[in-house]
């Protein structure tokens, strides 16, 4: 008699969000919280800190981009005293993070329009934050779910990829896997989402051979795009 062969993107639990975010929430419990949390644990939670940490963020580690967060807000965290250095001294202090001199001239306007057209305080405002040089979706998002409360999805390279590769959502970029999470995830967990996946991400579902051996939520990961795990 034949043996049916597994088809691992079809014999799966239904997917069941609530109950693969508990497991991953469990699974993540030992990692490091994703660099702009921890930022706002550490005291750095203004929506003006958020956001000059996200910018920091882009393209860079979190081993690198918090600490370079730290001492450039330990240094100057309100946009009055930010606008008071010079981008060569904000250069200086964010050096290890990539992109660091076009990003310190990015900080720096930032601060300058910040205390000259915003009164030193930024909107709670998605659109006025994107408005900025450098500042997309994700930076924005982020910084309003974190700082403000907002109950935004903030998509980055790991929510993106780890979404998609359960199969809860099928999409191309970035940008289009916000749109369809906005569509089906609860919004209990807008915010929660990126906090989560971010280490998942990183430890776990890995951009390549991810640790699907031993993944907490493999019965209900479609596994969409992997070619080879451990």
């Amino acid at each position: 008699m034949a043996v049916k062969k597994q088809n691992p993107a079809t014999d799966k639990l239904p997917f069941d969000i609530e109950e693969v975010l508990r497991r991953v929430r469990h699974e993540v419990r030992s990692f490091a919280d994703a660099a702009m949390f921890e930022l706002a644990a550490k005291g750095h939670g203004s929506l003006f800190e958020q956001l000059i940490a996200c910018i920091l963020s882009i393209r860079t580690l979190d081993e690198v981009s918090l600490p370079a967060s730290l001492r450039l807000l330990s240094r100057a965290h309100t946009p009055e005293d930010l606008a008071r250095l010079t981008p060569e001294e904000i250069d200086a202090l964010i050096r290890p993070v990539t992109f660091h001199e076009g990003k310190a001239h990015q900080v720096h306007a930032i601060a300058v329009r910040t205390r000259d057209e915003f009164n030193g305080q930024l909107p709670a405002d998605a659109d006025v934050l994107q408005s900025f040089k450098g500042v997309g979706p994700k930076c924005a998002h982020l910084a309003l779910g974190i700082a403000c409360g907002h109950e935004v999805i903030s998509v980055d390279i790991h929510v993106h990829r780890v979404t998609n590769r359960w199969g809860y959502v099928k999409a191309s970029t970035p940008e289009r896997t916000l749109a369809a999470l906005e569509a089906v995830l609860p919004r209990p967990y807008w915010v929660e989402l990126n906090r989560l996946l971010v280490p998942f991400g990183k430890h776990v579902c890995t951009g390549s051979r991810p640790k699907c051996s031993t993944c907490p939520v493999l019965a209900y990961c479609r596994q969409e795009g992997v070619t080879s795990h451990r």
